[in-house]
């Protein structure tokens, strides 16, 4: 049952995909306002359906923690969940995702107009330069910039290593820098085709401390990921599907 549920979404995953992406095709030419709107309409959507059809539903905490303007968010990455559940939380959010992701025909365009943030992993201390204009500008227009340390999806028992990327910003850039816990990785594996029923709690711990040098920062930063996630994960775990 759980092979076939997850079948059927994945396969309105991919459908609901291509159709937005031609329903909104219109606001390439229009405001980018308007193509978030749209991802958030998508997201929802999608989040319904995971839970009708393979039984997985989420819970946000401690979303007292999330400033309703500018704010960077520093993500724990476990699953493809979280590359869209922040349209759907956040009031405006944008994320940093790899320059190949913009290339993609109508979709990348999409990406481009909507105010994401493309970064060149290969492109050395001049990626890094641009990324933090761009996070600047986006975070002078009252946006949520939503960055993966680690950079890519990390296995639910481990972690990957974090990028200083995310240093450079928190101190070149005025604004609050909100780490992100979540267990998504359980019911949501990584590479896999399976989706597991249950809950998927997804955390907003406290603002990291203002003042903080590069190396504390990184250290402190991912102790209070890593150590929620955990915690996050073990709960997960012990609760009945």
């Amino acid at each position: 049952m759980i092979f076939l549920r997850s079948a059927v979404f994945n396969i309105l995953f991919f459908a609901y995909g291509a159709f937005f992406s031609i329903i909104l095709l219109p606001g390439l030419v229009l405001s980018r306002r308007f193509i978030a709107r749209g991802f958030a309409t998508w997201i929802d959507l999608l989040m319904a359906t995971m839970k009708v059809v393979v039984g997985i539903e989420y819970e946000v905490r401690g979303k007292e923690n999330l400033p309703l303007g500018a704010a960077v968010i520093a993500s724990k990455h476990q699953s493809a969940w979280e590359t869209g559940i922040y349209f759907s939380i956040c009031p405006d959010a944008v994320y940093v995702l790899k320059k190949e992701l913009q290339m993609i025909p109508i979709y990348g365009w999409l990406l481009k107009k909507s105010g994401m943030i493309p970064i060149d992993r290969d492109g050395g201390g001049a990626a890094l330069k641009q990324m933090i204009r761009d996070c600047h500008h986006a975070l002078g227009q009252d946006l949520q910039v939503v960055i993966f340390p680690e950079g890519t999806r990390a296995p639910v028992d481990g972690a990957n290593p974090y990028h200083p990327g995310i240093a450079a910003v928190y101190k070149q850039i005025d604004a609050p820098v909100v780490p992100v816990a979540l267990n998504s990785g359980v019911f949501w594996p990584r590479r896999q085709f399976l989706k597991k029923p249950g809950r998927i709690v997804i955390e907003f711990l406290d603002p990291m401390p203002q003042g903080l040098d590069r190396k504390a920062f990184m250290a402190e930063l991912e102790s209070r990921i890593e150590t929620a996630t955990q915690r996050l994960v073990a709960e997960a775990r012990q609760s009945p599907s």
